[in-house]
């Protein structure tokens, strides 16, 4: 090829993507036919910009994809999230309302044991509270604060990589070198950030929440490279198109199962093609698949218009861990609702500082002082026993709370702060008759994402039990970090409780099993309630 002919396409894709560009500030009449209680988050003037005469065809179909997204919403070809106006169980204007009695109930109970530890304390201490964890809160929280700021603003060199792929020609294209580049970029990344706290000896109060901050980090930005590295992909696609030649790639798009399917419900035939065999060969057809992909769910943003550091942070800050085009969003802010939450935060953390200082630790103490002078194996298994029965209440409250405290009320004042609109980061986990279904209601924000990024990219090449084991195992390395910062020490208990959910959950789908729905989820409680208590015995007194 001469260099001339080489030049040429450059030139054609770059007038595809600034037409692409320009197709996206048209007339965005129709989002006045979203619900009123959500707006998109895309910037637009709220004029109509026409479409040229000579519009390249890629262009065109852009423009029509836009319009049928606000009308309809389309499985895309990348696994997506389905992003709706919802609100938690636990907001007064839930459906669930009713089900507020309890949680206030659950409040004065926790109200009586602080003044009960109060008094008791008083009487035997001269003073309300012993508070001997404050040390371990505040002992590096300068270096935790600009340790974590450094992490994060290393975590962003994400978008100038995807500016590169966007455009990228030869090993830089995003299917060439690019994958590799971002996967080992996400490797060193984590590696360093994880040892950090190792290396700087910071309090277990500072290593979790500098770990929590840094996995919630690196599924972020995983979510956000390869959804872009996806779309950038596509992008070329479509400009190629435009002037098809026999070399040109028009092989019709694989539709993946959409991330709302259950893990263990993603069937075979899900996974097919799904354009029709009349259309395979059809670039009309395959223009609209491809140019629907480039367009937000909403209608309101192109790719690749967002790649720019306001849509980065606002991804960073809102509660969710998969990356989307746009978000719906509530019309307006609540300042005094993010003045209860962040209120509710603190408040957490205090009752949660109570009973780790007033039932937790005493108890482990005491149990390892009693351990050391045992020679008996019985006696110290009768220790060992006694003290999985004491931690049992205490680590029932600090599993509610630690629910309460990240999933309704710092995810919820983080979606009020961004105007987030899908405020629903849990369902009704507490009515679960086994661990699936748990892992499926407790967390959605990292069920979501280990469905959409795991296992359903990894059912593209493997069979649906090796993907499963695939999405357990990486599940079951995060929980046992997780241990590992707070003990010191890495185990293994974590780990292996995790990965026994599988074979679990097998005997508890069995039909003479899964019908009796109350004793499955006593079960349940049964296993997390003593499950907590047994996995801290281990890994402080074993």
């Amino acid at each position: 090829m001469t260099g001339d002919h080489n030049g040429g396409p450059k030139l054609r894709i770059g007038r595809s993507a600034d037409s692409v560009a320009r197709a996206a500030q048209e007339d965005l009449g129709l989002r006045a036919a979203l619900p009123k209680t959500i707006t998109s988050s895309g910037l637009s003037s709220g004029t109509s910009t026409p479409l040229p005469a000579d519009a390249l065809p890629s262009i065109v179909a852009t423009s029509s994809a836009r319009k049928e997204r606000r009308a309809e919403q389309k499985k895309r070809l990348f696994p997506s999230i389905d992003y709706t106006s919802r609100v938690s169980h636990f907001d007064p204007n839930s459906d669930h309302a009713d089900f507020r009695g309890f949680f206030v109930l659950f409040w004065i109970g926790l109200a009586i044991m602080v003044i009960t530890t109060m008094l008791r304390n008083m009487k035997d201490f001269g003073q309300p509270l012993s508070l001997r964890q404050w040390e371990t809160f505040t002992k590096n929280i300068w270096e935790l604060g600009a340790s974590d700021l450094v992490m994060t603003i290393s975590n962003s060199f994400v978008l100038p990589l995807h500016l590169i792929f966007k455009n990228g020609t030869g090993f830089l294209q995003w299917d060439i070198c690019g994958v590799w580049i971002q996967s080992i970029f996400q490797v060193v990344w984590l590696s360093l950030w994880i040892s950090w706290p190792f290396l700087r000896d910071w309090t277990w109060t500072a290593q979790v929440f500098f770990t929590l901050h840094l996995l919630s980090l690196f599924m972020k930005m995983h979510s956000y490279a390869f959804y872009n590295g996806h779309l950038a992909v596509t992008l070329r696609r479509l400009n190629e198109l435009d002037n098809p030649s026999p070399l040109t790639d028009k092989q019709s798009a694989v539709k993946y199962p959409s991330s709302h399917a259950h893990i263990n419900e993603i069937g075979e035939e899900q996974l097919r093609v799904q354009a029709d065999k009349d259309h395979q060969d059809s670039l009309a057809q395959l223009r609209e698949d491809l140019a629907h992909e480039l367009v937000s769910p909403t209608g309101g943003v192109t790719y690749p218009q967002n790649l720019t550091v306001a849509n980065y942070v606002d991804y960073l800050c809102v509660p969710t861990l998969c990356y989307e085009i746009e978000y719906p969003r509530t019309e307006s802010r609540s300042y005094m609702e993010i003045f209860w939450k962040t209120l509710a935060v603190f408040g957490c953390i205090f009752l949660l500082t109570v009973i780790s200082d007033e039932f937790i630790i005493p108890t482990l103490d005491e149990s390892a002082a009693l351990l050391k002078q045992q020679h008996n194996w019985t006696e110290g298994a009768l220790i060992f026993a006694e003290t999985v029965s004491r931690l049992l209440f205490p680590f029932m409250i600090t599993f509610l709370l630690v629910f309460l405290v990240i999933f309704e009320y710092l995810c919820g004042a983080f979606a009020e702060i961004t105007r987030f609109a899908d405020r629903q980061t849990y369902t009704a986990w507490w009515n679960s008759r086994d661990w699936l279904e748990f892992s499926r209601e407790w967390n959605i924000p990292v069920h979501r994402f280990l469905n959409r990024h795991v296992y359903s990219a990894s059912r593209t090449t493997l069979s649906r039990p090796v993907a499963t084991v695939i999405t357990f195992l990486i599940s079951s390395l995060a929980h046992e970090l997780v241990m590992g910062c707070i003990t010191r020490k890495f185990r293994g208990y974590g780990f292996f409780a995790m990965m026994m959910q599988m074979p679990i959950v097998m005997v508890q789908r069995l039909p003479a099993v899964r019908k009796r729905r109350l004793l499955n989820n006593v079960l349940f409680w049964c296993s997390m309630i003593l499950g907590l208590s047994l996995i801290c015995a281990l890994y402080v007194l074993v």
